[in-house]
């Protein structure tokens, strides 16, 4: 009965969007297109290599943790028509250090160690801690503790693109160094969306140039496309090099 009567409710605060609600709009189908991917990488656990289970794996729980959150953040949205900034960045918090995982994993072939891993989660926990700080608590520093967080992430891609993963990366080759490559263009570009994200929701001298775009909108395209994409990026990995060690 309980479950009957909090499906209704579920449904009745879906119903409550706007024919015009895009925010609302994306917010549903992320949700529900990280639901499919999350059970898309579960299913395939059984079609490549062993030794690249455990990085689809985590491509599955980065989806599967987003979807959650997604649903959490459409209700909020339906509730409250206002940005669910907290539940956003619990589920970052949480996402981004595993998508740093995936390099890790990913270069492991390559004698890749823990410190390389851990490197990338601490800045990426920087990066994402002074975003909340700039976007929550201390708006009218927006700019700085953006810049902090700026930082954080050019370090990042640093050491993707020309440092110790890059060197990894070319050492192991064929399929590890392709995904690298491509997994690299994720964080460069699809992760450049979250800046604007940032600056279209926060105060600065940038609100003449990004301020009025739909901040949520920006999020949550960037994180379907990078989440899913990660993902992707990884099986392709581990059928594509499972069918290259088979043969």
């Amino acid at each position: 009965m309980y479950s009957l009567l909090t499906n209704i409710s579920l449904f009745a605060d879906v119903s409550k969007l706007a024919v015009d609600d895009y925010v609302g709009f994306t917010f549903f189908v992320g949700c529900m297109a990280m639901m499919a991917a999350s059970a898309f990488f579960f299913l395939s656990m059984n079609t490549f290599d062993r030794k690249w289970k455990t990085s689809v794996l985590v491509s599955g729980l980065i989806t599967f943790i987003a979807a959650v959150h997604y649903w959490y953040m459409r209700d909020y949205w339906a509730a409250n028509m206002e940005s669910p900034t907290f539940f956003r960045y619990v589920d970052w918090v949480l996402t981004v250090p595993l998508m740093c995982v995936e390099f890790y994993l990913i270069l492991k072939v390559a004698g890749a160690k823990r410190s390389l891993m851990w490197n990338m989660i601490w800045l990426s926990v920087i990066m994402l801690v002074t975003g909340y700080f700039g976007e929550t608590l201390y708006r009218d520093q927006a700019w700085f503790w953006g810049l902090i967080s700026g930082i954080a992430y050019f370090i990042i891609v640093a050491i993707i693109w020309v440092g110790p993963a890059k060197k990894l990366a070319v050492q192991a080759g064929g399929e590890v160094l392709k995904a690298h490559k491509t997994l690299c263009w994720f964080v460069l570009v699809g992760w450049a969306i979250y800046p604007i994200g940032y600056m279209a929701g926060t105060p600065g001298w940038y609100e003449g140039i990004f301020g009025g775009l739909p901040m949520d909108v920006i999020y949550n395209i960037g994180d379907a496309v990078n989440k899913i994409g990660f993902g992707l990026v990884i099986y392709n990995l581990a059928v594509t090099a499972s069918a290259k060690e088979t043969a």
